[in-house]
């Protein structure tokens, strides 16, 4: 790691196969935690490379325990985090929405490390039981339409840095790293990216790698459509910006979106979003990201459609009772 560390430090980046390595060496638990955080630093204060994302990728791929969900059609619908917005579990609620129209998801997630609440903080704080059981992963994915992989259950990597990312509390690149190595591969994905640079790397990654995504960052640095300013999407159908008014939405605030305090502030709006008793500007933004998401599955479906089929799983009551029946099935031993 010292070689590594002067290398770096010199502003000079590592090939693809020296990343991969490094990547290998963290999961077998090579590394303090001084070098862990050391190591985390430097792409604070430089852009990662495509053969260093790429070399992480590899890694973390060739160590993830492989989840066989039998081939169905489904989406992983996740942002990179980091962004420092402090918002509510805006990807989150977005899944069950999109599950509440009838389409599944396969969702990758972890405990928030620069937020207060990440997926799995908000899932854990309503009962949810993570597990590495593939019956009760595909049990669920029947169910109710939702599939949850707590990521450090599947990535040793990601669990063994979790304590030095959670002391850092700072962006790392492992919240780059996160969308890019679901254990189920899902041919579909809704990628939320902090910048645009992340999107041109994420973009070439998809194309090579075969996944079918659209990755969207809103221009004023929010790793999702914010609806609080115009953002770009990026998908097999070209580069395109939208504003939220272009859509039929009002356009949103920082403060509209912000989280809260705690772990339960973040829930609560959660519950109210799913409940469909949750402010205009929240409602709209989980609706925006799952339209986005039916039109990743579905390209011949038009946008007006898609926001009108996320709507109504809200105000049906569809989306609250898909996270109901999540629960249920995910909260027992």
């Amino acid at each position: 790691m010292k070689n590594l560390l002067y290398k770096m430090f010199e502003h000079k980046n590592l090939s693809r196969e020296e990343a991969r390595e490094v990547l290998l060496n963290i999961a077998d638990g090579r590394y303090n935690d001084a070098q862990l955080a050391a190591f985390m630093t430097v792409f604070l204060m430089r852009s990662i490379t495509l053969d260093e994302l790429s070399g992480f990728r590899d890694a973390l791929l060739e160590r993830r325990r492989p989840v066989d969900l039998g081939g169905v059609k489904a989406i992983d619908i996740v942002g990179t985090g980091g962004d420092g917005k402090n918002t509510f579990n805006i990807s989150t609620a977005t899944c069950f929405v999109v599950a509440g129209t009838g389409r599944k998801v396969v969702k990758h997630g972890n405990y928030g490390a620069s937020s207060v609440s990440g997926a799995s903080n908000v899932l854990e704080h309503h009962g949810v039981c993570f597990t590495d059981n593939q019956d009760r992963l595909r049990r669920s994915l029947d169910e109710c339409g939702v599939s949850y992989l707590h990521a450090p259950f599947f990535s040793p990597a990601l669990k063994s840095v979790a304590p030095v990312r959670k002391a850092l509390a700072v962006r790392n690149f492992f919240n780059m790293l996160g969308p890019l190595v679901n254990p189920t591969l899902p041919e579909y994905q809704l990628l939320g990216v902090y910048n645009l640079k992340l999107m041109r790397l994420y973009n070439y990654i998809a194309q090579k790698s075969g996944v079918k995504c659209t990755i969207v960052h809103s221009l004023d640095g929010y790793d999702e459509i914010s609806l609080t300013s115009p953002f770009k999407a990026v998908s097999a159908e070209g580069e395109k910006v939208y504003t939220p008014e272009s859509l039929g939405f009002r356009q949103a605030t920082e403060q509209d979106l912000r989280g809260g305090e705690t772990i339960g502030d973040a829930a609560k709006i959660f519950d109210a979003v799913l409940a469909g008793m949750a402010t205009e500007a929240q409602e709209n933004c989980v609706v925006a990201n799952a339209a986005f998401a039916i039109r990743t599955l579905e390209p011949e479906v038009a946008l007006e459609t898609a926001i009108g089929e996320a709507r109504e799983s809200i105000r049906s009551g569809r989306a609250a009772e898909t996270f109901r029946k999540f629960v249920e099935i995910n909260s027992r031993q």
